[in-house]
């Protein structure tokens, strides 16, 4: 029994596969090499990509709703470079307004607490003494540890040595230290040129990706794969849209009760609570600690009134502001929200978190779309939606779910449909 040439050719791709998996579990090493450095070369265009996004999502604004009057031949020409120039300007003028407000008023607090610290010292070495005094027992330890003897000189030895040994791997860590600032400037222009050059032909660039697509992939896996990335592009915009919006309001929020309690700090704590809350789920609570250590420098009570306030606004924000900016644009349950942030927090820090949200939204509404279409394909109905999918970043369903009413036909219009299918017959 012969095979046919498709069927040859299937087997020969098949066993390229298989010697390629072969090859690469017995190489990984060298192939885990080999990845790293393609990332080391590719790093700073990944980074241009990631700025080319988020610039985007101001500079489209500025085109189609602040310059939207703007017509003729010039706005042809200087729309897109002005639209450009704006979302530079305004992402760099509120990561200035962030620097310029934090920072000189953490500087300052750190110099009051070094001012604070002798006090400090002088209120905990009284109470030593007062608990000395009340627990002789403390004060027999501490004799003992007194009567202990000191080898100084073998300690002397193994400072110097420690000293003589470490200034080579000093002057190493320094030189490596400089040339990753170096490595990390020159990286970062090309990463903004890269980015700017995107941003100014992206019309361009996605016409070359989906015209590549077409051309050697077939033509429903091209559609699909064209299908994901919009998805993809849809969820990553709404979920970076509503987690800035969300932040600016809760840090509102706070700047506003902390004025009208005459709590200290009040601007500075709400846009560090505003910038960490970009961070989902746990940038808020960062905040708060920040927030009360300071007022705590100043008024223990009132950095307790300060977390008691914490949580209420973070209560209210949590259970209507965040499903309403947030939870409808992104559609994932609160479950998988929390997952992908700790799933993406151990695996790449900080910028996981933010990843891996609108990625694993973007999953999640690919595998139900399937399920409920292999559902429907086999005739099982099923009224309700997930009971996670109003949950806190859930919110409604997108349209890929099934419907909330149970659509099955009665048995008498299945009969009635089936009889005139065979009187048509």
């Amino acid at each position: 029994m012969g095979f046919s040439k498709e069927k040859m050719k299937q087997i020969k791709w098949l066993m390229v596969l298989a010697a390629a998996l072969i090859l690469g579990i017995i190489y990984s090493d060298q192939v885990f090499a080999g990845l790293g450095f393609a990332f080391q070369i590719a790093r700073p265009f990944l980074y241009g990509g990631v700025i080319a996004f988020v610039l985007n999502l101001p500079m489209k604004a500025f085109e189609n709703k602040v310059l939207k009057r703007w017509n003729g031949k010039a706005a042809s020409k200087l729309k897109r470079p002005v639209s450009m120039v704006l979302s530079i300007i305004s992402v760099f003028l509120v990561i200035t307004i962030v620097i310029g407000t934090v920072v000189p008023q953490v500087t300052a607090t750190a110099a009051e607490v070094g001012r604070k610290i002798p006090a400090f010292v002088d209120r905990v070495t009284l109470e030593l003494e007062n608990l000395a005094v009340n627990y002789p027992e403390l004060a027999e330890k501490v004799e003992e540890l007194e009567a202990i003897e000191i080898n100084w000189d073998s300690l002397a030895d193994t400072v110097f040595d420690f000293l003589k040994n470490g200034a080579g791997d000093m002057l190493t860590s320094t030189v490596s230290v400089a040339s990753g600032i170096i490595g990390g400037i020159v990286n970062s222009v090309i990463a903004f040129i890269f980015a700017l050059y995107i941003l100014s032909q992206k019309e361009k660039l996605g016409n070359q990706c989906v015209r590549i697509i077409s051309a050697y992939l077939p033509e429903k896996a091209g559609s699909y794969l064209l299908k994901v990335c919009s998805m993809l592009h849809k969820n990553f915009s709404s979920f970076i849209t509503g987690q800035c919006l969300e932040a600016v309001i809760l840090g509102t929020l706070f700047v506003i009760f902390m004025t009208l309690f005459r709590m200290p700090y009040a601007l500075m704590i709400g846009v560090l609570i505003a910038f960490t809350a970009l961070i989902p789920i746990v940038g808020a609570f960062i905040g708060c600690i920040v927030g009360a250590f300071l007022i705590l420098i100043d008024n223990p009570l009132l950095a307790m009134w300060f977390v008691i306030m914490f949580l209420i606004i973070q209560q209210i924000e949590g259970n209507l502001i965040y499903p309403k900016v947030v939870g409808n644009s992104v559609g994932l349950p609160s479950i998988w929200v929390l997952m992908a942030v700790s799933l993406g927090g151990s695996l790449f820090g900080v910028s996981g978190m933010l990843f891996f949200i609108p990625l694993l939204s973007t999953i999640y509404a690919l595998i139900r779309e399937s399920v409920n279409r292999r559902n429907a394909e086999k005739g099982k109905y099923f009224p309700l939606t997930e009971p996670g999918d109003a949950g806190h970043t859930g919110g409604a369903s997108d349209g890929n779910g099934p419907d909330r009413r149970d659509k099955r036909p009665a048995d008498g219009q299945k009969k009635s449909r089936a009889d005139n299918g065979q009187g048509r017959k």
